[in-house]
């Protein structure tokens, strides 16, 4: 079964070096390997793709979450402002409201931006941690 392996999420880019300056520049995420066409990032439990692709930017969906402690969100924001991050907004749902490109209901936040190839990234608080 395929619940039994990992799974890489995978992000197309344009520019494999602007993409890499994006990710280990201003996020911070460090090379864990390199693949025929392209670099895998670590996170605390795996990790991601960048390749180059025609098809880059094309999702207009989340590509990948990242779950902070909420105890870490709120720094987290402002090292990636600090990075030159901008954070966008849209319409939402239900009673949750936007602070300066903060998205909260009150027991949670989470934040949403693109990558210089507009792959969207979001950073939320996770309950479990």
């Amino acid at each position: 079964m395929l619940s039994d392996h990992a799974a890489l999420p995978v992000l197309a880019v344009t520019d494999m070096d602007r993409a890499r300056g994006f990710y280990e520049g201003t996020l911070g995420f460090t090379s864990t390997g390199e693949v025929p066409e392209g670099v895998v990032y670590g996170t605390s439990n795996g990790g991601f793709l960048v390749y180059p692709s025609s098809y880059a930017g094309t999702n207009k969906a989340t590509a990948i979450t990242f779950q902070l402690p909420g105890a870490a969100f709120d720094d987290e924001v402002a090292t990636l402002r600090t990075a030159g991050v901008t954070f966008q907004t849209f319409d939402m749902p239900g009673e949750a409201t936007w602070t300066d490109g903060v998205l909260s209901d009150g027991s949670m936040k989470a934040a949403w931006f693109a990558d210089p190839d507009g792959n969207i990234l979001n950073i939320e608080t996770d309950s479990s941690r």
